[in-house]
C-alpha cells in the first residue's frame, strides 16, 4: 500500500492525473481486504492490488471512467455469477470501493509581469490554477524564460509582454505545444502584423485560425482598463 500512495504522490508531483481505488467495505468471502488500493493511470497502467481478477479488472475499467468524467464514484460488486452487481466470480461474497480521480492543477503560463499580468495571475490564482508569471524582472516575475517543452495540454498561455517583438517571439515557441489556450493582447494593427509574419514563415494555417479566435485584441485608448482586460483573458481561460 505504501508504494502506491508513494506512486500518488510522484503523479501529482509529475502533474499527471491518475485514480486512486480504495477498498472500504468487504462483506463475505473475498479475495479483497478493506484498504487494499489500486492506482489506475490515463493509459490504463495500475499499480497496487484490489483482489485480482475479474475484481481487479471491473476496478480498472471504473477507475478509468472516473478518470474521464472527473468525479468520485463509490461502486459495488457482487462476487456471484448471478444477481444485481455480479460480476461472475464464484466467492459469493460483496465488495465496495471507493474510487476518486487526481488531477493536476490547470498551469497559467503569463508571459509578461506587467500592470495586466499581475491582476490576471491574482485571478486565475483564485480560480484555482498553478500561475507562472515569465519576466525578465524578478520582482515581476517568478521565472525569467519559459522552455516551451514543459508546456503541456493542461497549460493555458497568454502573452502580454511590454514589447510587440518579445510577444511575437514568444508566440513562434508556444504555437507548435499542445498549449490548452494561447492569448496575447494587443491593437488589431499588432495582432494583424504578427499574424501576418508567422503566415509568412510558414506556420500551419490551423493554428493561427484557432489562436485568432481565442485573441483579445483591445483598442490602445482603452489599455487603462486594465483590471477589465486582465478579467476578460480569465473569464477566456
Amino acid at each position: 500500500m505504501l508504494d502506491v500512495l508513494k506512486a500518488l504522490v510522484r503523479a501529482a508531483e509529475n502533474r499527471e492525473p491518475v485514480a486512486l481505488a480504495t477498498v472500504i467495505d468487504v462483506q463475505g468471502a473475498s479475495p479483497a481486504r478493506i484498504g487494499f488500493k489500486l492506482l489506475v493511470k490515463e493509459d490504463g497502467e495500475t499499480m497496487g492490488n484490489v483482489g485480482g481478477g475479474e475484481l481487479q479488472k471491473r476496478v480498472r475499467a471504473a477507475a478509468i471512467e472516473v478518470l474521464e468524467q472527473g468525479t468520485a464514484r463509490r461502486v459495488h460488486y457482487s462476487l456471484q455469477e448471478q444477481g444485481e452487481d455480479a460480476i461472475g466470480m464464484l466467492c459469493g461474497g460483496d465488495v465496495t470501493v471507493f474510487i476518486e480521480p487526481y488531477h493536476a492543477r490547470p498551469v497559467l503560463l503569463v508571459v509578461g509581469g506587467g500592470h495586466i499580468g499581475r491582476p490576471l495571475s491574482e485571478m486565475a490564482r483564485i480560480a484555482g490554477y498553478d500561475v507562472k508569471v515569465v519576466d525578465v524582472r524578478p520582482d515581476r516575475g517568478t521565472e525569467s524564460m519559459f522552455d516551451p517543452v514543459a508546456i503541456t495540454a493542461n497549460t493555458y498561455v497568454v502573452l502580454i509582454t511590454e514589447d510587440h517583438l518579445t510577444d511575437e517571439q514568444a508566440l513562434r515557441d508556444v504555437l507548435p505545444t499542445p498549449a490548452a489556450y494561447i492569448g496575447m493582447i494587443g491593437s488589431r494593427k499588432k495582432i494583424g502584423t504578427i499574424l501576418e509574419h508567422l503566415r509568412e514563415e510558414g506556420f500551419d494555417s490551423e493554428k493561427l485560425k484557432a489562436f485568432q479566435h481565442l485573441i483579445k485584441t483591445v483598442r490602445c485608448e482603452r489599455a487603462d482598463l486594465l483590471r477589465q482586460i486582465a478579467l476578460v483573458h480569465c473569464e477566456d481561460l
